[in-house]
């Protein structure tokens, strides 16, 4: 009997030690699975919201940076078609976000990410350009002018590029002022200086179309460096009309043989007049 129960007890053993080899066996595997799965977490908040339009309309394909603060490092994410973004992985600390979407302005906040875990924070583009951006302040928005807005920011962006474009020739047309008015000037000379005010003046005309058809937004007011624009606006309009009027009266004498008399020879002082309050307008939206 003894020895019946010796065997057993073996036996018994056997049993055990096998069942804590199989549960060692299938524990280490489990734990590795976890390890592998804990690493490809990443460690810190995930943030996730919506990115809408002025009005509150989802925005797709929006584009989502998170700078961080203190080490500069970027996450970028991109909004899905309902506009809803997520981005994970960032450490507690300050973020400079950034939104952006064809058809609206760069938007820029200061967000804190406190702790770890999911967030929530929704992002709101502006529109192309705001009515402060364009120097006007509002007492409220709605549909019509925002309407009327996006009509005003796209006539300016036009002027302003026909406005860049014109001062080329402009430039140009001063440089070749000296030739073209001097005692030994050609005919070549004075065609070309021409050529390049006519240039001018029907760029600076396309420019200033543009401003001046752009759609007024009512109940609005300049202020800050639109206030000078405008006002600058005045001179070097004038000198645009004065200019070529008498660059053509300077251009005949020349070409007759005479020497420049009368207005004409305000020719050039007006002609800086001009040049230096366009590029002080230009100076005014620089640095606004």
């Amino acid at each position: 009997m003894a020895g019946h129960r010796i065997a057993f007890a073996g036996v018994g053993r056997g049993v055990i030690s096998k069942s804590r080899g199989l549960v060692g066996a299938g524990v280490m595997p489990l734990a590795l699975l976890i390890s592998v799965s804990a690493l490809a977490q990443p460690a810190g908040a995930a943030l996730s919201g919506m990115v809408t339009d002025p009005s509150g309309k989802p925005v797709a394909q929006a584009e989502v940076a998170f700078k961080n603060a203190a080490t500069g490092q970027v996450t970028e994410a991109r909004s899905d078609p309902s506009g809803r973004y997520e981005v994970s992985g960032l450490a507690p600390g300050d973020y400079d976000v950034s939104v952006a979407a064809p058809g609206f302005s760069t938007t820029t906040t200061r967000l804190t990410v406190a702790g770890t875990g999911p967030q929530t924070t929704d992002l709101r583009l502006r529109a192309l350009l705001s009515l402060e951006d364009l120097g006007f302040a509002q007492a409220k928005e709605n549909a019509v002018d925002q309407a009327l807005l996006d009509k005003r920011s796209h006539m300016l962006k036009l002027h302003q590029r026909y406005g860049l474009i014109a001062a080329i020739p402009m430039i140009a047309a001063v440089a070749t002022g000296g030739l073209a008015g001097g005692k030994s000037s050609t005919s070549s000379d004075r065609n070309i200086h021409a050529a390049l005010g006519i240039t001018t003046a029907a760029l600076y005309s396309v420019s200033a179309y543009y401003a001046i058809a752009a759609p007024k937004i009512p109940g609005t007011q300049s202020s800050g460096n639109t206030r000078w624009h405008k006002a600058l606006a005045w001179v070097h309009g004038a000198g645009m009309v004065l200019t070529p009027i008498l660059g053509s009266v300077a251009y005949q004498q020349k070409k007759d043989g005479e020497k420049v008399h009368g207005v004409a020879s305000a020719h050039g002082a007006v002609a800086v007049v001009t040049v230096v309050a366009y590029g002080a307008a230009m100076l005014t939206e620089i640095l606004k």
